[in-house]
């Protein structure tokens, strides 16, 4: 038994030997109507008293007051007009300015401020706002006319202003106000008890825990195909996608829900009893016999962890079926402790054995059929494929911005023992989501400047290499570059990381809430102040919410309503995208004119139909004319009416799909288009290179990550000239052009100091004459 649970149970303990003391504490104060609406959000279960218990007990920590931004109060005449200066007299504005300082200044002032939530950033806001009230408005309410008169003739105290510079306070800051409402809204210390469905039956929990191709999917799967009724849960589209049609192709009715996609079988549209959808997707309020959540470990992921917590702790399933890796066995024990379900565990070693290389690929003609290069940036794809097929050898490209269509493709491609393509290169998209009939190396290759890559990621690469039922038996993994081999072995020597939290995300419902007690806040100020502001125990944390409020911000100006502002800002976009931002921005300004956006309208919006791309800057175009349609499609299960033409969009989705395949398996063609005096100096360089340094090969994985050196590769020409251009900052024509400029300003300079030399020597010549003479 681990340490935590026994504190949990000596906790339990303690609270079941004073249970009416409890139960007066519960009861000691009358709820709030925020609290009522907590209640109804986490109704009571079976939750874990040690650690709910501590939570409670440790004080709430202190906002970030730098998220409070003030209101702007509006000028409005008082209603009860002049009757202040009437019964006083006119105020002094300089002797109120005195006054207001003095007021500032004074030590137990601020002491009392910061006692009603008023930190020195926040008094000092609020006191300038008014100051500025007091000395700028015409008239004042009568009450606050008459104190600051009375101070003025002597009559008052200073002391007098302060309830009125704390009612101003509390006007420009309303969270002043409501801060324990706030707080209550924000508490998510028990996240069970979110899904009373799920708590309401007892469920059975069964890891299937093992490392890439040790088939503990494989072993989940089967039970799911033999349910009754299942749901299986994958991070990604192709895996979604793979568990559809592989369910279908048994005989088990199966549909297919995806962010962008809904596909019944049943030709009415009912649902099957089977569905294969993405993570974020799953229902948790659909009863099933069996769940399948598959990869785990990615509970722990920054932007995406909350998808697994809510699917683990809310599906509604007589038996729940995880899939991942060992590191996470622990964390989900401790994480159902907390729910009162036990854990069945059930381990699987990998059936193709891999191993480390003892030497590096170090040269591109060392490559051979079955093999995969790893890279770990689209610049190193282009790079590397040109050189490959400059050796008269084909090869697949996959990376992680091409359509799903097209990666199946090309993996498609490579598998085939009939196709001449026999190298593929990649990105690390596929450590996840393909079935590779991969030689028993992968070699991994990093251009540019990053961390040592983890060995959780490192494995899950690694893992590619060698495939069971497959005629590369074993797996071997080696580096580009001969210095990053060592480093690979260290890293592939160390255990994973234990997963140790989970992650969680505001809902639509908690913001809703927040927002009423704050009506004049940005939704991303919404959010940092409820990040701010939540609790969380030792088992969770709150994902990245960048994406979020980077969306939040580009549409703050266009008037939709909370509901509809906070669905567009979940939508999943890529927004190093320039075109795929922009088009997002056009939607909700549509949406919010209530204008529905017609097949027409997108076609006209993506300049439809579109030609083969002619270089890589039309490919990439494409790409994103692709992420711009998911989006559409995206959009259309949210606002159906808003977004009525699903099927004919998809239709010219499809139509691009093929265009886009089109492309990338002539990519050499369109990289050569690009620039073809740049990728003739690729060559020239690869040439050299080649004679130390160079990839992986596709059974063996080498995750070096890209250190920013190059090993023996440091023999290669590293002009600054030439990292420029490998780099893509600078083209071959500008780079001529600088060689240019500077030979003519070096031929002028050269010119100038020989003029200057021949005079210097003239001068020094007509001295030593005048000297003999």
């Amino acid at each position: 038994m681990s340490v935590n649970r026994c504190l949990r149970l000596f906790s339990r303990l303690q609270s079941h030997i004073n249970p009416r003391t409890a139960r007066i504490a519960a009861g000691s104060s009358p709820e709030s109507p925020a609290s009522v609406l907590l209640h109804k959000q986490h109704p009571a279960g079976p939750v874990d008293p040690c650690r709910h218990a501590s939570s409670s007990s440790s004080s709430p920590k202190p906002p970030d007051t730098s998220l409070f931004v003030p209101i702007s109060l509006k000028a409005n005449y008082p209603a009860d007009g002049s009757v202040g200066a009437e019964l006083t007299q006119p105020l002094d504005k300089n002797e109120l300015l005195k006054i207001l300082n003095r007021f500032y200044r004074k030590k137990e002032v601020q002491k009392l401020a910061a006692d009603h939530g008023l930190d020195a950033r926040l008094f000092h806001q609020a006191f300038i706002s008014f100051r500025k009230y007091v000395l700028e408005m015409t008239t004042l309410t009568a009450d606050l006319h008459i104190i600051l008169s009375d101070i003025c003739c002597g009559a008052g105290h200073i002391d007098d202003i302060y309830p009125y510079f704390m009612r101003h306070a509390k006007q420009i800051f309303p969270m002043l106000d409501c801060m324990d409402d706030l707080r209550k809204i924000s508490d998510l210390r028990v996240p069970a008890n979110w899904y009373p469905d799920a708590r309401a039956m007892q469920r059975k929990v069964i890891f299937h825990a093992g490392p890439t191709n040790s088939g503990k999917t494989y072993h989940a799967i089967q039970r799911y195909l033999t349910a009754k009724s299942g749901v299986y849960c994958g991070p990604l589209k192709l895996l979604a996608h793979e568990i559809f049609e592989k369910s279908n192709n048994a005989g088990v009715r199966c549909d297919l829900v995806t962010g962008e996609e809904r596909t019944f079988m049943d030709l009415e549209g009912r649902t099957s009893d089977h569905v294969a959808c993405t993570i974020e997707m799953c229902s948790v309020t659909t009863p099933y016999e069996v769940a399948v959540i598959d990869e785990i470990q990615m509970i722990r992921d920054p932007s995406r962890g909350w998808a697994w917590t809510r699917a683990l702790l809310g599906l509604c399933a007589e038996e729940i079926h995880v899939c991942g890796e060992p590191a996470a066995i622990e964390f989900i024990r401790e994480l159902m402790y907390t729910t009162g379900e036990e854990v069945e565990v059930n381990t699987y070693q990998r059936l193709t054995p891999f191993s480390i290389l003892d030497q590096a690929v170090e040269s591109l003609d060392n490559l051979r059929p079955g093999d995969c290069i790893v890279c770990f940036s689209k610049t190193d794809i282009y790079s590397i494929s040109r050189q490959i097929e400059a050796r008269g050898v084909q090869c697949a490209v996959i990376y992680g911005s091409l359509p799903p269509g097209t990666k199946l493709s090309q993996a498609k491609k490579f598998n085939d023992p009939d196709d001449p393509c026999k190298i593929l290169v990649a990105t690390d998209a596929i450590g996840m989501g393909l079935n590779l009939l991969m030689k028993p190396n992968v070699n991994e290759k990093g251009e540019k400047q990053m961390e040592t890559i983890s060995t959780s990621q490192a494995l899950q690469i690694a893992g590619r290499a060698g495939r069971f039922s497959s005629k590369f038996k074993e797996g071997q993994v080696t580096t580009m570059y001969r210095d990053d081999l060592p480093v690979l072995k260290e890293i592939l020597s160390h255990s994973v990381e234990p997963i140790e939290t989970a992650g969680l995300h505001p809902t639509a419902e908690q913001i809703e809430m927040f927002a009423y007690h704050l009506p004049d806040a940005t939704l991303s100020n919404l959010i940092d102040i409820f990040v701010s502001l939540s609790q969380v125990d030792g088992m969770y944390f709150v994902c990245n919410i960048d994406d979020f409020k980077f969306l939040a911000d580009m549409i703050q100006h266009i008037p939709l309503n909370l509901r509809s502002r906070y669905v567009f800002c979940t939508a999943p976009i890529n927004k190093k995208q320039p075109f795929v931002c922009t088009s997002f921005l056009k939607f909700a300004r549509q949406f919010s004119r209530d204008e529905p956006l017609t097949f027409d309208w997108v076609c006209r919006h993506v300049s439809w139909p579109l030609a083969p791309p002619k270089n890589i800057k039309d490919l990439v175009h494409l790409e994103a004319v692709h992420d711009v349609l998911d989006l559409y499609l995206w959009l259309s299960y949210r606002f159906m009416d808003m977004f009525p033409d699903t099927h004919l969009v998809r239709d010219i989705q499809h139509e691009l799909d093929d265009i886009i395949q089109q492309g990338v398996r002539n990519i050499t063609g369109l990289i050569k288009a690009t620039d073809p005096t740049n990728t003739d100096q690729l060559q020239t360089q690869s040439n050299k290179h080649n004679q130390a340094a160079s990839g992986r090969r596709s059974g063996s994985s080498s995750l070096s990550g890209g250190r920013g050196h190059r090993g023996s590769g440091q023999k290669m020409d590293s002009s600054l000239g030439s990292r420029l251009v490998r780099d893509g900052l600078l083209t071959s024509d500008l780079l001529q052009q600088l060689q240019r400029e500077w030979s003519k300003d070096q031929k002028q300079e050269f010119t100038s100091q020989s003029t200057f030399n021949m005079e210097h020597h003239n001068n020094n010549s007509t001295v030593r004459r005048k000297k003999k003479k």
